[in-house]
């Protein structure tokens, strides 16, 4: 079972890496469920402080992976009207199956929102790069919160390798 258990774990946290970048996964949460089977493993401890900061983390890396787009339309001169249309473009990009849908959704969302809020093209354009920008530091953000759970993961079946295997 402890086998099992940290092999599906293993797994879970590569697949947690990948979908820092790719817009169907959430990377980081998948991340954390691979660290919550660790923890399930008969063998190894459950240890609720460290299974909880871990959480709290990904959620928030979660929440903010929606709201920085939106930040960075705001920053390059975007409107509310940007923010929003930022947001409604990300979540539709998550669900079409364009590849790097996530990040045309964005872009495309921020720039039809500020056509929306009478901005010329220009400023529109400005806008829509800014949450192109703010959607990368966002996936990168996210990137380097996964290789930190991968980090924290094998650090603990390092630990518990006797048990394990």
């Amino acid at each position: 079972m402890d086998i099992i258990l940290t092999a599906i774990g293993g797994i879970l946290m590569i697949v947690g890496i990948l979908g820092s970048f790719l817009p169907v996964l959430p990377g980081v949460p998948v991340s954390w469920v691979g660290l919550l089977l660790l923890h399930l493993s008969p063998s190894v401890p459950m240890n609720y402080w460290f299974l909880g900061i871990t959480f709290v983390i990904a959620a928030f890396i979660y929440g903010l992976n929606l709201v920085i787009p939106a930040m960075g339309t705001k920053r390059y001169g975007g409107s509310r009207t940007g923010m929003i249309g930022a947001t409604i473009g990300l979540v539709a990009g998550l669900i079409t199956p364009i590849p790097f849908g996530i990040f045309l959704g964005a872009f495309i969302g921020a720039f039809i929102g500020e056509i929306i809020n009478k901005s010329d093209r220009n400023s529109a354009l400005k806008a829509a790069y800014g949450s192109f920008i703010g959607l990368l530091a966002s996936s990168f953000m996210e990137f380097i919160v996964a290789c930190g759970f991968l980090i924290l993961f094998l650090y603990k079946v390092w630990d518990f390798r006797e048990v394990l295997f």
